[in-house]
């Protein structure tokens, strides 16, 4: 059975590591710790790692509701600690009554470090509080680099992971129909938009499907799929529930700002 047939070509590469992450533990006989991976990312490591008697995976990024992990890759002798996955906690400091800081704001000055996307898990935001999961092997370059957030001047406090910031996912869910799966066509219905809008935003290179940039707005969408518009917030396609008589695809939706 060929492995690639079950995913998109633009995930094979990805595959690959995965396929050679899990020849590293069955060689050298100890665990691997990836980078954060996006849940899209986590469920092929699943899928391709299977029920290999070999090699066995867990997934942690600092807490049970956050979307980036990290996965550990380990034989069975290994019993996995929280320790292991090497996640730092970071509140940021900044003068929030008279200064209020964005998600990409924060997200640009983490990128502009110089680091992969995928030393850094999720960035938590609740009311005026922000704190950042970081690899630990990066942590320390992070707290002597990260010291503006656009033009605001921040400081970083390391805190135990058991003082992460609670946040609970909530999803507007409603049934849409479309005429296609295409991802023009399902951000139209999905946000309440034109056509001719979705696609150029697509154009623009403004919306990700699974957390990677796809400017081809004939693209085809699938169940499971998450999408995100810059400006407008996400989408995931909870279900896709057949047709209806008038040959429209009935698809089972969620949204978020």
């Amino acid at each position: 059975m060929n492995l690639y047939q079950h995913f998109r070509k633009e995930e094979h590469h990805f595959i690959d590591q995965v396929l050679e992450w899990r020849e590293a533990v069955k060689t050298q006989y100890c665990p691997k710790l990836t980078d954060f991976l996006d849940p899209r990312e986590q469920e092929i490591v699943r899928l391709v790692i299977g029920h290999d008697e070999d090699v066995n995976i867990s997934f942690f990024g600092g807490a049970s509701f956050v979307e980036r992990q990290r996965a550990l890759l380990y034989p069975p002798y290994f019993q996995p600690e929280q320790e292991d996955f090497a996640i730092a906690l970071f509140a940021v400091c900044y003068p929030s009554k008279f200064v209020s800081l964005e998600h990409r704001q924060v997200l640009g000055s983490l990128m502009s470090l110089g680091l992969k996307r995928g030393k850094f898990g999720d960035i938590l935001i609740k009311d005026e509080h922000i704190q950042l999961l970081v690899a630990k092997e990066v942590a320390d370059y992070v707290r002597l680099h990260l010291e503006m957030i656009g033009k605001t001047k921040i400081s970083l406090e390391e805190k135990p992971l058991t003082d992460i910031i609670i946040l609970e996912e909530q999803w507007n869910e409603a049934t849409i129909t479309v005429s296609s799966l295409r991802l023009d066509t399902l951000l139209s219905q999905a946000f309440h938009v034109s056509r001719q809008k979705t696609q150029s935003l697509i154009e623009n290179g403004l919306v990700k499907v699974n957390w990677k940039v796809v400017e081809q707005a004939h693209f085809e969408c699938k169940e499971g799929d998450t999408l995100s518009v810059r400006g407008f917030g996400r989408c995931k396609i909870f279900s896709i529930d057949g047709k209806t008589k008038k040959e429209k695809w009935r698809v089972h939706i969620g949204t978020q700002k």
